[in-house]
């Protein structure tokens, strides 16, 4: 790197917006909205910026007298060259490129910015009591908010964002669509949460073998189809390797069993209907799968944010919470850890501005508890601030997996899946039923119709095997 290069600048630039803000009174909102006083390369021009901060916070008009006032109050009238310079300002002003001028002075400000972050870079590299993680996360966090910075939100009035609704509106109802956010591809589930929103932290939780994974791809797979609208995912997957996810995914597109794909022993109609109804389909899906081990949330939130900028990514799913590391401080507890993940997630969700779900684990309190072994949230497993962050808490709930093979009017629960939403911040709660083939990792609309009622004197073939084991 070359430390004698005279760093970006634009001192009459700088210059001239000081002059503007003095000559037009309505100047300093403009500016305001990009600038900030470090923006500016001169130190007197720094002090001066800083000294109309403090008048507009006073709702005081800017000029020449208030602004020489309010830096002789500051103590520093003399270092930005007395009275005079500050005079001297004005003859340079252009109030109509104000904005213009504004921009090139938070460009130059913004390259002096990436050259800090990489002389920092360059010297860090050096140091081996920094961890590689965290040089890397501070990076790319540092990287990401210059790109996010060149302006300010700006405030909106209500007419405005009236337009905007109404707009959004007709658009919809001309397109017959109610989802506002990312579809799950599930008729009853959208009607609850009008699609994933933006920003939102997502926790699917259930018991070991449930189908969380499942259920996961097939939401994967749903947002990256073509109908209602494609939305590329990113998979991060802790658990399965990228070949078993793809293997599960290719039997749900095709229908062959998953046994005889992960076996690779079946006939040339699966054979060909694999090739034809799964590995062509993949072609118009984009779906991003890291598989990375004992992912920790620091090399997680960096490769979330390249899937983002690099793929556009706009719905990413983690499976699962639990197996991801969080502080790298030995003496604090698991808790605190999980606590530090969800928290983090959360943030990251708003950061990037799209929906996280991460699945999660449920304690065993569910399977000691008498009565019903609904899911509750006081049984999300380690943390109850994985509660506390989510915008949305699901179970996942089969009546099979407890033994129940008919509900109390004597209708099959077979493949029943309840998914219940037990906290919506930005929406209604409610339970909604799907039914799920595992033998081709598929999850479809319930239908009500179709249930065949139990004979009476049923008895589900767990509790046999339960009988028959205590026999001995």
């Amino acid at each position: 790197m070359n430390y004698d290069k005279i760093p970006p600048q634009a001192k009459e630039v700088e210059a001239a917006v000081l002059g503007a803000i003095m000559s037009d009174k309505r100047a300093f909102e403009i500016v305001a909205e990009i600038l900030t006083p470090e923006c500016f390369y001169v130190d007197s021009h720094q002090s001066i910026f800083t000294a109309m901060v403090k008048i507009n916070q006073r709702s005081q008009a800017i000029d020449i007298l208030t602004v020489i006032d309010e830096l002789i109050k500051m103590e520093c009238l003399q270092q930005v060259g007395g009275p005079y310079e500050v005079t001297k300002l004005t003859n340079t002003s252009f109030p109509a490129s104000l904005t213009q001028h504004a921009l090139i002075v938070k460009e130059k400000f913004m390259k002096r910015e990436i050259i800090r972050i990489g002389s920092e870079m360059v010297q860090n590299g050096y140091q081996d009591a920094i961890d590689i993680f965290d040089l890397i996360d501070t990076t790319e966090k540092s990287v990401f908010a210059i790109s996010n910075s060149l302006l300010k939100k700006d405030f909106q009035t209500l007419q405005t964002v009236g337009a905007k609704v109404i707009t959004r509106i007709d658009t919809l109802r001309a397109s017959n669509q109610v989802l506002s956010g990312v579809p799950s591809g599930f008729r009853e589930l959208d009607r609850i949460t009008y699609g994933w929103q933006q920003t939102d932290l997502i926790i699917l939780a259930a018991r070991p073998s449930v189908g969380k994974t499942a259920f996961a791809l097939n939401l994967a797979r749903n947002a990256a189809n073509e109908y209602p609208k494609k939305t590329s995912v990113g998979f991060f997957s802790l658990e399965m390797s990228a070949e078993q996810l793809v293997q599960r995914l290719l039997s749900a597109e095709s229908g062959v069993f998953m046994s005889k794909i992960s076996q690779g022993r079946m006939d040339e109609n699966d054979y060909l209907t694999i090739m034809s109804k799964g590995i062509k389909k993949f072609d118009k899906m984009d779906i991003f799968i890291d598989d990375s081990a004992a992912l920790n949330i620091f090399e997680f939130r960096a490769k979330a944010r390249r899937m983002v900028q690099r793929h556009k990514v706009g719905l990413i799913i983690i499976d699962y919470l639990q197996l991801m590391s969080g502080m790298k401080d030995k003496n604090g507890n698991r808790e605190q850890e999980i606590s530090t993940i969800s928290r983090n997630l959360k943030a990251l969700a708003k950061e990037l501005g799209v929906p996280i779900i991460a699945l999660s684990q449920l304690s065993r309190d569910v399977e000691k508890r008498t009565g019903s072994k609904v899911p509750q949230l006081s049984d999300l497993r380690e943390s109850g601030a994985i509660e506390q962050d989510a915008d949305m808490v699901m179970f996942m709930y089969r009546p099979e997996y407890h033994g129940i093979q008919a509900n109390e009017n004597g209708d099959s629960t077979d493949g029943l899946t309840e998914i219940k939403i037990a906290k919506h911040r930005n929406g209604s709660l409610g339970t909604i039923k799907l039914k799920a083939d595992l033998s081709i990792q598929r999850f479809e609309e319930w239908d009500e119709t179709e249930q065949v009622q139990q004979p009476k004197g049923f008895i589900p073939m767990k509790k046999i095997q339960e009988n028959s084991e205590n026999l001995f």
